[in-house]
């Protein structure tokens, strides 16, 4: 009887093999040095030009990203978006018990909004009961004028949050309502605070009448691979909630997480 062992090591692409090792070293690695082409050639066991090779390769398809003043690689955007494209039918499902609490002991709609490419896109919404609110499900919006792509830009590294918001405009941001954060300052400031609280808010910044909390489902490694939210009109959702009601996220959120 054949062995299948053989089989199976015969049908494995060995440059497929080492970009994965390089990945899960990268993923692995602190923060500095250990993560310049030379350290990770180390780790993973090749020589330093076939690491710079799959390096360079992954940097141009955004799985790696190369800082390069310091010569040190991060993870790049485009492994958030293959997440998000995962995410956005296991998540969807799994999550679906935890938004129908949510929505219930909010009395607000709860929404989970998964990473693709540049933008966020909500692929799960439930309501509670009746209420009226406005309707996400398929729908992508923009980073900077929601919660939810404030969580996204909040727990992202800067050049990803740069890729994100795709800044054409001198360094202002497009403006949807009169509420909207326009300048890269006061989006700074409010991504500070976001991370402190632990929850994003919008103030109607995308439509007028919409008004929300976010907070990040998070992997392993810290970073965003769905992000969940309670949205509601802005004549029942109102800043004195906002401290309930992203307390209330982020539990669900890390509930998902799990």
């Amino acid at each position: 009887m054949p062995d299948a062992t053989v089989g199976l090591s015969a049908s494995v692409v060995q440059s497929v093999q080492r970009a994965a090792s390089v990945l899960r070293a990268l993923a692995a690695a602190p923060h500095g040095p250990d993560r310049s082409a030379t350290a990770l050639a180390a780790a993973v066991g090749l020589n330093r030009t076939t690491t710079w090779r799959i390096l360079h390769t992954l940097e141009r398809e955004r799985l790696v990203s190369l800082d390069r003043e310091t010569g040190w690689y991060s993870l790049g955007f485009g492994l958030v978006d293959l997440a998000g494209q995962a995410a956005g039918t296991s998540l969807a499902a799994s999550a679906q018990v935890v938004l129908r609490r949510l929505a219930a002991r909010s009395g607000e709609t709860a929404a989970l909004a998964v990473p693709r490419g540049a933008e966020l896109t909500y692929v799960a919404e439930v309501s509670a009961g009746a209420v009226v609110s406005a309707g996400w499900l398929g729908r992508a919006v923009p980073v900077h004028a929601t919660s939810t792509g404030k969580v996204l830009l909040a727990w992202s590294d800067p050049a990803d949050a740069r890729v994100l918001l795709d800044l054409r405009r001198g360094g202002r941001l497009a403006r949807h309502t009169p509420t909207t954060l326009v300048t890269l300052a006061a989006l700074e400031q409010e991504l500070a605070e976001t991370r402190e609280r632990g929850y994003a808010v919008c103030r109607g910044e995308f439509e007028s009448t919409a008004w929300g909390v976010s907070a990040p489902v998070l992997d392993a490694g810290e970073r965003v691979v769905a992000v969940v939210s309670v949205w509601g009109p802005s004549s029942r959702l109102t800043e004195d909630r906002f401290e309930a009601l992203g307390a209330l996220a982020v539990e669900a959120a890390a509930e998902i997480a799990t």
